[in-house]
């Protein structure tokens, strides 16, 4: 199945500059990828006996044309804003959400740099009837059966952590577990990887991963970047109705929100806010930096 081996292909820490947030979290994961000796067999088989997804990117995609998603996210704590809610009740906040309209959960499992855990995406996603996005640093295969075997819908791949040839590894092995894949991309640069990869569904991060600084107008640059087939999502930095409203005219079918919602005082209203908006028309040019036709 896709890549061989538990552990995978690792990507080589020099491809992301030294001493950032990145580069800290992925030396992280690639150590804990190298010491797992698991099964790769047993482990696919327990991934693919896992009960049926509920289908993340198909709850996105009919908002095409019609009103923007909301992704709502479980997170209680981040490296570069420390504790968020370190005390949230996961199956409570995902029905409070899912209350308040949201259309799917993001749920970090990153324990190490964002005190979550597979424990909060079992628990959120029991809570409510929405699929789940794995949210963590995906950078093996043994990363993507674990995400199946907790009960994800989806995973994140972030382009600027893998290789060209991990990601398309990486994408396959979660469609043939029925997953689907959020690719995160940064640039116009990563956008042209995820495309030629295979991505269907993209998400553009506001947020510098090196620096973990938003930029707010990131997303609404790269969207006429993004062909009409692909289903887009605004990532970070949107703080309010207005940030909502602008991603929807850029043509975004969703957005994912995080801090903002959980720093709310009623986190179902906060939802509701960011909700509704009419999403605009999204027409790709025909070509896009050093994208290969």
């Amino acid at each position: 199945m896709g890549i061989e081996g538990v552990g995978g292909p690792v990507v080589r820490l020099a491809q992301v500059a030294s001493d950032t947030y990145l580069s800290k979290i992925l030396e992280s994961h690639r150590a804990r990828a190298r010491r797992d000796r698991r099964d790769a067999a047993t482990l696919a088989a327990a991934a693919e006996a896992a009960p049926p997804t509920r289908g993340f990117a198909a709850g996105l995609e009919s908002a095409a044309g019609g009103e923007l998603a909301v992704i709502a996210e479980v997170k209680r704590r981040s490296p570069s804003k420390g504790d968020i809610a370190t005390d949230l009740d996961p199956a409570a906040l995902a029905a409070q959400y899912q209350a308040g309209g949201a259309r799917g959960v993001s749920v970090l499992t990153d324990a190490e740099f964002f005190g979550g855990s597979p424990d909060d995406l079992a628990a959120a996603r029991a809570g409510c009837s929405l699929p789940v996005l794995r949210k963590d640093f995906t950078v093996c295969a043994a990363d993507v059966f674990d995400a199946r075997i907790m009960g994800a819908d989806a995973v994140l791949l972030i382009v600027a952590a893998l290789s060209d040839d991990e990601l398309v590894g990486l994408l396959t092995v979660a469609q043939e577990l029925a997953l689907d894949s959020l690719v995160e991309v940064h640039d116009a640069a990563e956008l042209d990887r995820a495309l030629d990869a295979g991505a269907s569904l993209v998400g553009v991060n506001q947020r510098d991963l090196t620096t973990f600084e938003v930029d707010r107008g990131r997303a609404v640059r790269l969207a006429e970047h993004i062909p009409a087939e692909v289903v887009a999502v605004a990532e970070s930095g949107i703080e309010g109705a207005e940030d909502a409203r602008a991603l929807a005219d850029a043509g975004y079918q969703a957005v994912l929100v995080g801090e903002s919602l959980l720093r709310a005082s009623d986190r179902r209203a906060g939802v509701a806010a960011l909700s509704g908006h009419r999403v605009g028309a999204r027409v790709a040019p025909p070509s896009l930096g050093t994208r290969r036709s």
